[in-house]
């Protein structure tokens, strides 16, 4: 197993927590014993193969089903003893948008309101205010099935804000947008933790977890085989180097003689350095080249990607914009 990389000291209390949890239907184990710990403020991405056991978690998490085993807190509530209080806290958009056709957007919004017990005047007030900031204002009195995708996933979005959640759990929030409308739903993202929201996200992309989580996980047949920033988790990998270009072939070989392990080429006066991308390689490898009175042309730092990442500690083919990683 791939060790885990230990979490970033915090003075946040965490959002949600859990330990040694556990799920199974049947014979089949669909959770062995997963630990999170989730800083409030943050978004944690979860990416994981078909079966692996992404949705289960959320779906406990969420409390719309029951662990095995193992405890968790969300918002510092219990999911056991305090269920009411998650479910009070927290706020859910699902792959499919939970909108009404029939409805208008403001009528969506302030059913919602009503389903939370808003006063009248408050509901008005927080569906008014959520159409302007989802650029909805303009579509707010037309019927939600003229509406395109990306704005269906807006109002979505928006409904689930009505309740003013500080944690919000969203599976899969792009799934079928276009670049643009994905884009714009990765800024509202960001403007949700900069207002204080700790998001949960499942993604079938991994450039948006990439661009958007603080740390990820990946979750291979029920346990977390790993955990980190993007850059922690793509310096696992091996094949990241450092690539320097020369402008003679004079220079390349007296800087070949300085390192062992690196592939010259020749036709590209390049040489490649094995590296984990980190800061103190870099300065060693520009020491080395101070110290030998070699100049490079250019210097280029080559890391895996997530891509790399996934189909290395899963060993399954790796999710894009056209394959979906399976819930």
């Amino acid at each position: 197993m791939t060790a885990i990389p230990t979490a970033r000291a915090t003075t946040t209390s965490p959002a949600i927590s859990a330990l040694g949890l556990r799920k199974s239907y049947g014979d089949k184990v669909v959770l062995d014993g997963i630990d999170l710990s989730i800083p409030e403020g943050t978004v944690f991405a979860l990416l994981g193969p078909n079966g692996a056991g992404k949705t289960t978690t959320v779906q406990i998490l969420s409390t719309l089903i029951a662990a095995d085993g193992g405890q968790a807190q969300v918002a510092g509530h219990d999911l056991d003893d305090r269920p009411d209080g998650v479910r009070a806290a927290i706020g859910v958009t699902g792959q499919f948008a939970a909108v009404d056709n029939l409805l208008t957007a403001e009528e969506n919004l302030l059913l919602m309101a009503d389903l939370q017990h808003l006063p009248r005047r408050e509901g008005r007030r927080r569906a008014a205010g959520l159409l302007e900031r989802f650029e909805l204002s303009e579509a707010a009195r037309k019927p939600v099935s003229t509406f395109s995708g990306g704005m269906r996933r807006k109002l979505d979005l928006a409904m689930t804000l009505v309740g003013d959640p500080r944690i919000i759990f969203l599976d899969e929030p792009t799934t079928g947008l276009d670049p643009r409308s994905r884009r714009t739903m990765w800024e509202i993202i960001r403007g949700l933790v900069a207002d204080g929201v700790t998001i949960f996200l499942t993604t079938q992309y991994l450039e948006e977890a990439d661009q958007l989580a603080d740390r990820i996980a990946v979750l291979d047949k029920g346990r977390l085989v790993a955990e980190g920033t993007a850059d922690e988790l793509k310096r696992l990998i091996p094949g990241g180097h450092i690539r320097l270009r020369f402008s003679d072939i004079a220079e390349l070989d007296t800087a070949a003689r300085h390192f062992g392990a690196a592939a010259r080429d020749l036709e590209e006066l390049t040489l490649r350095i094995p590296s984990d991308g980190g800061i103190p390689t870099l300065r060693a490898v520009l020491d080395v080249l101070d110290g030998a009175a070699v100049r490079a042309e250019s210097l280029t730092v080559h890391t895996p990607d997530l891509d790399d990442v996934f189909l290395t500690l899963t060993g399954h083919g790796t999710p894009n914009t056209t394959t979906e990683m399976a819930r």
